[in-house]
């Protein structure tokens, strides 16, 4: 029988197939029907050929992380059956053309060619697979309109009368196993990924300038933010470049638009000295990172978390800053909001950091509430500056009133080089040591603000999984697992990995038996960044840095 907690499809093919359509349909039509995912996307970086999967995990309750085993298998050519077969459970199926060699009990050898003609054969296997799993027939339809939208409308027709062939043809077959339990009352949900969420998130706090430079995973938040820009008033600026991008976007915050950047590792390395520019001017700048294994290319369709020591330390000097790691699409969006107002309050570079899995992981999400959310206002004094004014005036706090350019009579002044509170350059190197400290007094205020991790499970446990950004789902449910088998297990995950504080966490790591770090890298890098902050070594490692996200599986085997 099937899980009522999770049930996996794998829909697997070549590029240029159409399974990322099938597979964004039948997740949608799946969040409509009330249930909730968890999808993740495996792509190769070409256009045509090349094996990609889209994997949807889905179940009535809440569901965590990816899973490994298949309940379902989408075959839309014959190398993913060889390919996949091996990780299908006992009682799954696998939906195959007609002509496929799968011969075994699991095969549902389906005659897409006689069902439609060749060019829809995908959305036969999207009605076959929506019939199997006993969804209804008219979501499936009216979520493939919806996808499709008017530009496409000629195709409504032909794809409508292949849904119903698929649905036709399957009736009465005896695979009533397939079934999802059903949902009498479907809860409402939104479908987005976590690109989709950070778009959102930065569009609520009010952002007003992105520039990007396309690089993956990074690419759909700049595409999703052009789709709104109108609407919304916001300037999308794609650039000849990273350095380009950054700069742009330095400017425009420095004139009052709130502005944000993303990238990913490659495309970070070229707005490093951009990153210092910033630090230096005070200038607020909001930086999504979404990781990819390199160096170099590396593997530019898959994901990694190996770049956080990268921008702990990007820019020349030393000066302030905060790193968010979102672990959910929600934290996404409320993470996005955040950054914006942590770098306008502290006028200073803010960093997001995700990667490929979370980027393209689509999930369902309730409804964000907007009631109480305002957007930031930059440069609002709330009493009077005192005069002359004095962009960098030397406070308690580090952070000096910011006026904007233009938009008072005030003259503000600011510049790359060191410079004396009334920003004129300056060599005096007395000066030069109370601007250093003055800077990096911000940072009492920034941990003063640090979100803390999130602790769940037993006291004194046998075991404490630490975990930051996109595994936490993953450690969560392995967590879970272990302890049905009997352990006592505790659980710490970091929505926020810099700056540290120590007293949030230390006693967690302490009072455990055994502390796992569990991360997507091959070195161990935020193990590492503990030890250095606290002093207290993490010895046992779970890492993983083969392309793939972190599962529950992969976790338990390293155990």
């Amino acid at each position: 029988m099937i899980s009522n907690s999770a049930f996996n499809i794998l829909i697997g093919g070549e590029a240029g197939q159409g399974l990322v359509t099938v597979g964004e349909i039948l997740a949608r039509s799946l969040v409509r029907s009330g249930y909730s995912i968890v999808v993740t996307q495996s792509y190769q970086s070409r256009i045509r050929g090349g094996h990609n999967t889209f994997s949807i995990r889905v179940g009535t309750e809440e569901i965590l992380a990816p899973q490994e085993s298949i309940d379902f298998l989408v075959a839309l050519n014959a190398e993913t059956v060889v390919l996949h077969r091996e990780k299908l459970l006992p009682q799954g199926f696998i939906i195959a053309d007609e002509t496929s060699a799968c011969d075994d009990d699991a095969c549902l050898k389906v005659p897409f060619r006689q069902l439609a003609p060749e060019r829809y054969a995908n959305i036969v296997a999207l009605g076959v697979t929506g019939a199997l799993l006993g969804l209804n027939e008219g979501i499936i339809g009216q979520t493939m309109d919806d996808f499709f939208g008017r530009k496409h409308a000629d195709l409504a027709g032909e794809n409508q009368q292949a849904i119903t062939a698929a649905f036709q043809w399957t009736a009465g077959k005896d695979l009533s196993r397939g079934h999802l339990p059903s949902i009498l009352s479907p809860r409402r949900f939104l479908m987005m990924n976590g690109n989709d969420a950070i778009a959102l998130g930065a569009l609520s706090a009010g952002l007003k300038f992105y520039a990007f430079y396309p690089m993956t995973p990074s690419t759909s938040i700049g595409l999703s933010l052009a789709a709104r820009a109108k609407k919304m008033g916001v300037v999308v600026e794609q650039a000849e470049d990273e350095i380009a991008a950054i700069n742009m976007a330095i400017g425009a915050s420095f004139a009052g638009a709130p502005s944000m950047v993303a990238t990913s590792g490659g495309g970070f390395a070229l707005m490093v000295e951009g990153v210092s520019l910033a630090g230096m001017t005070e200038t607020p700048m909001v930086i999504v990172v979404a990781q990819r294994p390199a160096p170099a290319t590396g593997l530019p369709t898959r994901t990694e978390q190996a770049d956080l020591l990268f921008v702990l330390h990007a820019g020349h000097g030393e000066f302030p800053r905060a790193i968010f790691a979102p672990g959910t699409v929600e934290e996404c969006f409320h993470l996005t909001r955040r950054a914006h107002a942590f770098a306008e309050r502290y006028q200073s570079p803010v960093f997001l950091l995700t990667d490929q899995f979370l980027a393209d992981s689509y999930r369902a999400v309730f409804p964000f509430h907007l009631e109480d959310i305002s957007p930031i206002q930059p440069g609002r004094e709330p009493v009077p500056v005192s005069l002359p004014y004095k962009r960098y005036a030397i406070t308690e706090s580090g952070i000096s009133p910011r006026l904007l350019p233009g938009m008072t009579e005030r003259l503000v002044v600011a510049g790359s080089d060191e410079h004396t509170e009334d920003g004129h350059l300056t060599e005096d190197l007395s000066v030069r040591k109370e601007m250093v400290e003055k800077r990096l007094r911000k940072y009492r205020g920034m941990q003063s603000e640090v979100i803390p991790p999130e602790i769940s499970g037993d006291e004194k446990p046998e075991i404490l999984l630490v975990s930051w950004g996109s595994i936490r789902g993953a450690v969560l449910e392995a967590a879970s697992i272990m302890r049905r088998e009997g352990k006592r297990v505790k659980t710490l995950s970091f929505p926020q990995v810099w700056p540290l504080v120590p007293e949030l966490f230390l006693p967690a790591l302490q009072e455990a038996g055994k502390v796992v770090c569990v991360e997507g890298n091959a070195t161990g890098q935020f193990a590492g960044l503990i030890r250095r902050e606290t002093g207290f070594h993490i010895e046992k490692r779970v890492l993983r840095y083969d392309g793939l996200p972190h599962t529950p599986e992969s976790i338990l085997r390293e155990l």
